[in-house]
């Protein structure tokens, strides 16, 4: 007998348990490497500080995440982890004092910046839709058991608690691939599907494209192109559209009506620590 035809009989590729197990672990990786995008933005979308430039601007903080992004690159034939690499850049322009100019420039001390990195801040005017949008972010959060802290004093529908919401559901999916928990790892593609649709893939694209518009070959416009095709991508991924490619901002003049966002104090960011459920 032929080493070949005997190679065919043990090959993992005919063995359906050892394809089972390739199979789930490949996924696995997958939802972590995913995780490791989200945490990136969410890092990167907050106030600097020094983890943002050792995390995502030195070259071995963006060589690692690249790493991630490459995993996402070679099973779903995108180009990420170029996009990744575009946030470092040689200091001084990715020193803290420079991102700091940037990020006032660019979000400003008000929801209402140069480019508002808040949900509500987007899409039809109306009194009552930013209201039921808050109501509807909270309830995805309070439904996996996830605290809230007051002392970020962010809105919850900025772009950085959104994108910490899906890096949860990502880790929370490897959890579930890990320790073969089918009703847990339905739950979670289910409420990733729902989010998309109903928050982050909506407006996430065109707040990314009109951040490079803004920040142009800058630390900022290189992280709105990665949450631009990240985000497209996970919508594709899971079967739901993306959000347009330009959104109008709200007016304005509903100011004297009654808030719909709330104060810092009481729009509280998602506590991480909470995060149950999580890979180690």
């Amino acid at each position: 007998m032929g080493t070949g035809a005997l190679g065919s009989e043990i090959s993992p590729k005919s063995d359906p348990a050892t394809a089972g197990r390739n199979s789930k672990s490949a996924e696995v990786d997958l939802a972590l490497c995913r995780s490791a995008l989200y945490e990136a933005l969410a890092l990167g979308f907050l106030a600097p500080t020094a983890e943002t430039i050792s995390r995502l601007a030195s070259s071995e903080g963006v060589e690692a995440l690249a790493d991630a992004a490459a995993v996402l690159d070679d099973a779903w034939n995108t180009g990420l982890a170029d996009l990744v690499r575009r946030t470092s850049a040689p200091q001084p322009l990715c020193s803290l004092a420079a991102l700091e100019a940037s990020f006032r420039r660019l979000f400003g001390h008000t929801a209402r910046g140069l480019v508002p990195p808040y949900e509500t801040e987007y899409g039809e005017d109306s009194l009552f839709l930013p209201l039921q949008e808050m109501s509807d972010l909270a309830g995805f959060c309070h439904a996996f058991g996830l605290g809230l802290r007051p002392s970020e004093h962010e809105r919850i529908d900025h772009i950085a608690c959104e994108c910490e919401f899906m890096l949860f559901l990502a880790r929370k999916k490897a959890y579930a691939l890990v320790t073969d928990n089918a009703t847990m790892l339905e739950e979670t593609r289910r409420a990733t599907r729902l989010f998309l649709k109903d928050h982050l893939g909506g407006w996430a694209p065109a707040f990314g494209r009109r951040l490079a518009r803004e920040d142009r070959g800058g630390f900022y416009g290189a992280l709105g192109e990665l949450l631009t095709v990240f985000v497209t991508h996970e919508c594709a991924r899971v079967g739901v559209p993306a959000g347009p490619e330009l959104l109008h901002l709200r007016s304005t003049s509903l100011g004297d009506a009654p808030m719909a966002c709330g104060s810092g104090d009481e729009l509280l960011q998602i506590e991480t620590s909470a995060r149950t459920g999580a890979v180690e």
